[in-house]
């Protein structure tokens, strides 16, 4: 054998290693991974309309126009917004009774509630400013008029000795407050599986300049006023 064939070229160039991949890629691969979109909602069809929304638009605001003489249509009164009020003063000694009445809320409304913090310290209930004492949430739009269609409905017709709404709970600016003992009389709330009973606030608020024609637009969405 030559020493040509034993030893190597001296000029013969080493090839170069491939470079080693540093996890770029796969840490763009994890990063589209992490950044997928949530499941997405099964959207409603784009002709649907809540059945009070409808009777309003075809039905009552004709009848309030004749009523009260209405020289425009946007002088009829109509329904601005719903707010749904639950204090949970238990909350103060046990956390988990507020998660278990945002839920029921949740179920009830189909919208998440917000907590509500104590404005200022009461030493005598042990409640300090700033401490979560209850929640609510408020409708609009579509969600506003399938609740209180739930409301008048299904809910009020159940609750136990019910003898009608008192027709003086307004607040001579067109908003009327009600109040609820149990949240259960809701078709969405399991019996079985609650734990407590809770009561509730309900503010429906309206465009109305006087309780007379709040009044006449809450019954002509059938509330059941006794006075």
């Amino acid at each position: 054998m030559s020493d040509e064939q034993k030893t190597p070229k001296a000029d013969a160039k080493p090839q170069a290693a491939p470079k080693a991949d540093k996890g770029g890629g796969e840490k763009k691969a994890k990063g589209k991974e992490a950044a997928a979109p949530a499941r997405p909602r099964t959207p409603k069809p784009k002709d649907y309309v809540p059945r009070m929304k409808a009777r309003y638009n075809g039905e009552i605001k004709k009848r309030l126009r004749d009523e009260f003489k209405y020289s425009n249509d946007m002088q009829i009164p109509r329904l601005e917004k719903i707010v749904i009020n639950m204090g949970v003063g238990e909350a103060t000694q046990d956390s988990k009774k507020l998660k278990s009445a945002m839920d029921a809320l949740t179920a009830i409304a189909g919208q998440k509630p917000v907590p509500t913090k104590a404005r200022k310290s009461i030493a005598a209930f042990k409640l300090r400013e700033g401490m979560n004492i209850g929640c609510k949430v408020t409708l609009r739009k579509d969600a506003m008029y399938e609740f209180l269609d739930r409301l008048v409905t299904i809910a009020l017709p159940r609750v136990k000795d019910f003898r009608g709404l008192n027709g003086r709970s307004f607040d001579g600016r067109g908003n009327y407050a009600m109040g609820l003992k149990e949240h259960i009389v809701f078709p969405e709330i399991n019996y079985d599986q609650i734990d407590q009973i809770w009561g509730m606030d309900i503010v429906v608020c309206t465009t109305a300049r006087t309780n007379d024609e709040a009044k006449a637009l809450l019954k002509e969405f059938d509330f059941p006023f006794r006075n």
